[in-house]
């Protein structure tokens, strides 16, 4: 479902697995047994208003605080949504880890991995189409959007935690400081590319 061709069988133009798939396919990547795991934040809408799920229309809930990680009619909306795509993904064999109330009333979050190497953006893929299905029979509109609501509330995002084999064997902390020291020499260039990215695939 992540991997699209042409009916000449070559890869489309937004097709990233493609080239992904090459670079995780290489022996001193597969050596290094790459794993992924990825926290997809998102927020869940009032179909007709597009306002977040427990507001009140047009108004704005208490103040954020109370409903990270919260339980009861008046910290969680949309449980029963959040909870259905916990079991479809389950049972499409998702390596879904978890899931939790965000910050902001109407906003949650699910927890793929941890995966290795390319199988962590497709199983992502799949969750996100799985929640995108649960919410249209919910009748409500689920948006990824990394700011939906202006001012002081909570953004979202697709926070990544990553580690090699390296990493995790003893000594890896130096490892862990060499990559970053690596990757501080190109941080320009890494933030132009993640902008590329999102312009193909958008949070």
């Amino acid at each position: 479902m992540c991997d699209c061709y042409t009916p000449q069988g070559e890869p489309i133009p937004t097709n990233k697995r493609h080239s992904a798939a090459k670079i995780f396919s290489h022996p001193d990547v597969v050596a290094e047994v790459p794993w992924y795991g990825i926290e997809q934040e998102y927020t869940l809408l009032q179909k007709e208003v597009k306002w977040p799920l427990g507001w009140p229309v047009g108004g704005f809930p208490g103040p954020q605080g109370p409903y990270y990680c919260g339980v009861g009619a008046d910290k969680a909306w949309g449980r029963d949504i959040v909870d259905s795509h916990y079991k479809a993904c389950l049972y499409a064999g998702i390596n879904i880890s978890g899931i939790n109330g965000e910050v902001m009333p109407g906003q949650w979050e699910f927890q793929v991995g941890p995966s290795v190497g390319v199988s962590a953006s497709d199983e992502l893929w799949v969750a996100r189409y799985i929640l995108e299905r649960i919410t249209e029979i919910a009748g409500v509109v689920l948006t990824f959007d990394p700011k939906p609501i202006q001012g002081d509330w909570n953004g979202a995002g697709a926070h990544t935690n990553y580690s090699t084999k390296s990493m995790r064997n003893e000594g890896g902390f130096e490892v862990i400081k060499k990559a970053i020291e690596k990757l501080g020499l190109r941080h320009k260039e890494h933030i132009s590319a993640y902008g590329e990215v999102l312009k193909f695939y958008p949070f």
